[in-house]
């Protein structure tokens, strides 16, 4: 039976490292005996994150790098693999979110989504496949949402590129399960992260107006996926909420449930 003792003493590189699920991540990984590089854009975070994790016996490697940058992929690739350090667990967790009218928010941070949810995702893992596909073993992760299983008005472009996220993950799960490798879309709800605050969705009442104690653990969302990872699973919905919604969305018409998501954020 799979264990997440299987990550003992191998190489896992997670983005967005720096706050929320990428730290409760990073942590649950180091508790199981895996060895970290750690990237994110914040410096001072990743260092605090690697110095916590370096005094309870966990080696970690640090790689400063932003995913808006198309030639990023490549640097956080020849700064491991490509130095060396074989890259066994890859947790594509970094991912951007951006609330309001389409008409009026910021073009550069709709496009920035796409660029870090979905080509930085493609990028970093086709580096990092074929080593796998030679080792024949490895575990890949890709931070999908409940967000991908309805459209968002005023989330558009979110849960766009998280439904890309998830049929990604899906598609390459069956590809690469002959050599071995494990391949899962974690798709959690409301988690306790920075994520409302800098996507603005303040005045959206399906998140933000859930107060900090309904919404879940990152912990608990790390534990989960992680587990749901070594496990095989290739959907990982780590919420009872969760699961009903994906529920919803398969018996309602989609139309009935774009309306409602609509008109309850214009209420907000």
């Amino acid at each position: 039976m799979a264990k997440m003792s299987d990550f003992n003493g191998k190489w896992a590189l997670i983005t967005g490292a720096s706050a929320g699920i990428g730290v409760a991540l990073a942590r649950e990984l180091a508790r199981n005996g895996a060895k970290l590089i750690l990237t994110a854009r914040r410096k001072e975070r990743l260092e605090a994150l690697a110095a916590e994790l370096s005094g309870k016996g966990t080696e970690v490697r640090i790689v400063l790098a932003d995913l808006t940058d198309p030639g990023a992929p490549q640097a956080i690739y020849d700064a491991t693999e490509g130095a060396g350090l074989p890259v066994e667990i890859l947790i594509n967790n970094a991912g951007l979110g951006q609330y309001g009218d389409f008409a009026v928010t910021d073009p550069v941070q709709e496009m920035s989504q796409v660029t870090v949810n979905c080509s930085a995702v493609v990028r970093l893992t086709r580096l990092f496949v074929p080593p796998m596909v030679e080792r024949r073993r490895g575990w890949i992760m890709v931070l999908s949402s409940v967000a991908s299983f309805q459209p968002l008005p005023y989330l558009s472009t979110y849960a766009a590129t998280k439904v890309f996220d998830r049929f990604f993950a899906l598609g390459l799960a069956e590809e690469l399960a002959p050599f071995g490798i494990n391949v899962s879309a974690l798709c959690p709800g409301p988690t306790e992260s920075e994520f409302f605050e800098v996507a603005g969705t303040a005045k959206f009442p399906g998140s933000a107006r859930m107060t900090s104690h309904k919404r879940q653990p990152a912990e608990e969302v790390a534990r989960i996926g992680l587990q749901g990872l070594v496990d095989g699973k290739r959907t990982v919905i780590p919420y009872f909420a969760g699961k009903m919604i994906t529920l919803v969305s398969r018996v309602l018409p989609v139309a009935a449930i774009t309306k409602i998501v609509a008109f309850q954020a214009r209420r907000g």
